[in-house]
């Protein structure tokens, strides 16, 4: 690796970043601060596709995250009106008769009883019992950690697709530079057998 290059890759290390910690994609003004010579174009263009193609993964992580979070969201939300009515009824209230799901297409039918406490599903076939009070709680706090995770993940996302831009770009005025530079050196080329050439066709004193 040339010394150019060293020095971008050390540039790169402390490039800014989100509040995520996503390094920020660098802004190529100057072809000429990447690419000392033609030698340097590929190394170069290789470096930047890397740097997308990691962009791109973890923006199809973020997406999936997206995704999850969307069908958690309402979930959450349901479970927690749910507590917030239980917690409405005293002990003078008639049992409630209702249907819960047994999987996607079975329902059974239930007398729900006042009760104080509730048990919720906490993943990985983990079931606890809570307190009204608690769950409501512990929901509540469930419920805005996703949607701020929702909202950092939206914010994620945007800042992917700018630093992508920021890349195809980049990649695009290495690409240029190169064409304009072999452009020169076939000129100059040419020039220097035209020269010749005209040099050979004097005539000897």
């Amino acid at each position: 690796m040339s010394s150019k290059g060293k020095d971008t890759a050390a540039q790169q290390n402390i490039a800014p970043t989100n509040p995520r910690g996503i390094p920020s994609a660098p802004f190529v003004d100057k072809v000429e601060d990447y690419v000392t010579s033609r030698d340097d174009v590929q190394s170069t263009l290789r470096s930047f596709q890397e740097m997308i193609s990691k962009y791109q993964f973890m923006e199809l992580n973020l997406q999936r995250r997206i995704s999850g979070l969307k069908d958690k969201m309402p979930d959450i939300q349901k479970t927690l009106e749910t507590v917030g009515f239980l917690k409405t009824r005293t002990e003078e209230s008639d049992p409630i008769e209702t249907t819960f799901e047994l999987n996607d297409t079975l329902y059974a039918k239930a007398s729900i009883p006042p009760t104080d406490e509730v048990y919720l599903w906490l993943g990985a076939n983990v079931m606890l019992a809570y307190p009204i009070d608690e769950a409501e709680t512990l929901l509540t706090s469930k419920l805005a950690a996703a949607e701020q995770s929702y909202a950092n993940c939206e914010e994620d996302l945007d800042f992917l697709r700018e630093q992508i831009t920021t890349m195809e770009v980049a990649i695009a005025r290495v690409y240029n530079w190169d064409v304009v530079q072999k452009r020169k050196e076939k000129a100059d080329e040419e020039g220097k057998e035209k020269g010749a050439k005209d040099g050979d066709d004097q005539p000897n004193g």
